[in-house]
């Protein structure tokens, strides 16, 4: 749509267009010294300007030519479409990013849905595109006066967000991004799709696990309803998507969520961001297992087994483990004690099961080594040499004192060996703290 020649006119200017659309610098730089005037010309039907040709078919050198010649960015064909519009389409992320260095309006709205280049990226699916046009719309003063908020989640004619399209196109990378820059999780639909629909309710339509998966640990609502009072795990059913009604079932349980409210999470660094949002799903992985384990959507087994990941714990050394669940290496810093413990351990730490429904809010965790409030997390720190070999005379010397202690009472024995027991217990993966009714916070 949009980047055809469906052209008649005199042949010079067909000529141009295809030469537009090929790539053919040489041939545009010729026909534009023969005839200047050419610019100011589209096709015939689609009211294609040369811009929209080169931007819909990613010819970033033709598309620069006539930016340089001041061809305005925002040329509207039939439809008010721009090139950038098209760009997004297609998925032309070089064309996206020089149309938007150019000054392209980000803002602009179609007259075939109400949609703009946000909207584009994110119904074809094109994640970078759609990261390109958010980080634009950080720093561009059409933006400064809508608010960023608003722009991410702005309305097509039907009332769909960017993030219903992507839901329901089965797009969950983007629902990803769109979700982690600000995207409201349960907003509904006007006329899209069946009014009233949150994203939940389309992706549990289109039934895309990873969609549903994505929404679930973004805090979307198992129970809200659309105009017809079907909750999304009714929509899954009636459209036969096994995995996604299981997930979606009321009675299954509930997700851990991600804590975005705390202020501390937002504030983090790209690298442990990374780590927590991979444990946390995760732990969600987990919960799945055993929602579908004997159902014909059993998800398949981990890659390895319990007993090759204590083997390669082993060989790390017992320094490295997390002293919370003594199974997974400590990749998380607490930020002023310097505590660390593994990224499994701080999301069941700091994440939720659901929302608080009146407050919204979470109380913010604590150190659970030296009860300080926290108020940053990093990626630890790998430990020297020098550090490594104190922790091992340090272990060495606890080693010893154990031994001797256990050597004259059998019930200090005993303690040890149940405490060593229930590290283990703890330790089987987050998805066994999770389920916890005493590790959560309850709605």
């Amino acid at each position: 749509m949009g980047q055809g020649l469906s052209c008649v006119g005199p042949s010079r200017e067909v000529d141009f267009f295809r030469a537009a659309q090929s790539g053919d610098a040489d041939a545009v730089g010729s026909a534009l010294r023969w005839d200047p005037d050419v610019l100011d010309r589209t096709t015939v039907y689609d009211r294609l300007s040369a811009l929209h040709i080169a931007a819909a078919n990613g010819r970033l050198e033709v598309l620069s030519m006539l930016l340089d010649r001041a061809v305005h960015p925002d040329l509207l064909n039939r439809h008010k479409q721009t090139p950038l519009m098209l760009a997004a389409m297609h998925g032309k992320i070089a064309c996206v990013q020089k149309l938007l260095q150019a000054g392209a309006n980000i803002l602009m709205f179609d007259s075939l849905h109400g949609r703009t280049c946000l909207h584009y990226a994110a119904y074809y699916g094109h994640s970078d595109c759609l990261q390109a046009i958010l980080s634009a719309a950080n720093s561009t003063p059409v933006t400064d006066s809508w608010g960023f908020a608003r722009f991410v989640n702005v309305r097509d004619g039907n009332g769909a967000t960017p993030l219903h399209l992507a839901a329901r196109q089965r797009r969950p990378q983007c629902v990803h991004i769109l979700l982690d820059n600000g995207s409201l999780v349960s907003a509904s639909t006007g006329g899209y799709g069946c009014p009233g629909s949150t994203p939940l309710h389309l992706a549990a339509h289109g039934g895309c696990l990873d969609c549903v998966r994505e929404l679930l640990a973004w805090g979307a609502d198992r129970l809200q309803r659309d105009s017809s009072g079907r909750i999304p795990f009714v929509v899954a059913q009636k459209r036969k998507h096994g995995a996604c009604a299981a997930l979606l079932n009321p009675s299954s349980a509930e997700p851990l969520v991600w804590p975005s409210p705390l202020k501390f999470i937002s504030e983090l660094n790209p690298e442990a961001k990374a780590l927590l949002e991979t444990a946390l799903m995760d732990a969600n992985r987990e919960r799945e297992r055993k929602i579908l384990k004997g159902t014909a959507y059993s998800l398949p087994s981990p890659e390895h087994s319990d007993d090759e990941i204590d083997d390669h714990m082993s060989e790390e050394g017992d320094s490295d483990l997390c002293c919370i669940c003594f199974d997974q290496a400590c990749t998380i810093e607490v930020q002023g004690c310097g505590h660390q413990m593994c990224a499994h351990c701080t999301v069941a730490l700091c994440c939720h099961n659901k929302p608080n429904p009146v407050s919204l809010c979470l109380a913010a965790p604590v150190c659970p080594f030296c009860r300080s409030n926290i108020a940053q997390l990093v990626v630890a720190k790998a430990k020297t040499r020098e550090e490594s070999d104190k922790d091992s005379i340090s272990k060495m010397r606890k080693s010893r004192m154990s031994r001797n202690l256990s050597e004259g009472s059998s019930s200090f024995k005993g303690l040890s060996s149940a405490m060593g027991s229930l590290g283990k217990m703890a330790g089987r993966g987050l998805g066994k703290i999770a389920d916890r009714s005493d590790m959560v916070d309850k709605p």
